[in-house]
């Protein structure tokens, strides 16, 4: 029986190094994708490869990746019945881990790769549906707030859909790994952390003075 708390990993899934930082868990997989604003697709065009970052959007076991119906990618997709070959990626960057020799500094980081295939989203009510979860993505409770595209604007954008199967997430933490001959080094050696974090929310110029900043805005 399948385990359902993880994917199944892959050739194209288990890393080639490090394998020991990989991991398959779904709720793990999800939560680096969901926390993250823009992937980057790859995809091979004309014989050649090509990455672009994009917004995107997790919804179950879809990912939704935003573009213009005039994109490459898009077109692609559109034209293949097979659909297009993409492989998506997603990292965070955590810490910069600084230690006492050049070769052994780091960073912590938590990535997920994707493989698979994308198809362009024709049935109007699912892009509808995939083009509010990508605002609420980025932002949630804004599609609510916000005039939906009309049919102009939804003729102009497209979105691509693929599954979530031959994931994986692959991560590093803690701190240098330093050889036992370097430790005595007159050499700071740690972890810097980052941190993401948002400004107070700037009201555009022409914004009406009775507006106030909407609460999931100040939540943020």
């Amino acid at each position: 029986m399948p385990d359902e708390t993880a994917y199944a990993p892959t050739d194209r899934t288990i890393p080639t190094r490090s394998r020991e930082r990989a991991a398959y868990d779904r709720a793990l997989v999800h939560a680096i994708l969901d926390e993250a604003y823009v992937c980057h697709l790859g995809f091979v065009r004309d014989g050649r490869p090509v990455v672009l970052p994009t917004l995107f959007a997790r919804v179950g076991e879809h990912l939704y990746l935003h573009g213009s119906t005039g994109s490459r990618p898009l077109q692609m997709a559109g034209r293949a019945d097979d659909g297009l070959p993409v492989c998506v990626t997603v990292t965070h960057v955590d810490g910069l881990v600084l230690a006492r020799s050049a070769f052994h500094h780091s960073v912590n980081y938590r990535s997920v790769v994707v493989h698979g295939t994308a198809h362009q989203v024709t049935d109007r009510d699912e892009k509808r549906a995939a083009l509010n979860a990508l605002v609420d993505h980025v932002v949630p409770g804004r599609a609510a707030d916000s005039r939906p595209g009309n049919a102009k604007e939804l003729a102009a954008t497209a979105v691509m859909r693929m599954n979530l199967v031959e994931v994986s997430a692959k991560l590093r933490t803690g701190g240098p790994n330093d050889d036992p001959d370097d430790l005595s080094l007159p050499c700071w050696a740690g972890v810097l952390p980052l941190r993401k974090g948002y400004e107070e929310p700037v009201g555009a110029d022409d914004l009406h003075a009775a507006i106030a900043v909407p609460d999931y805005l100040t939540v943020l």
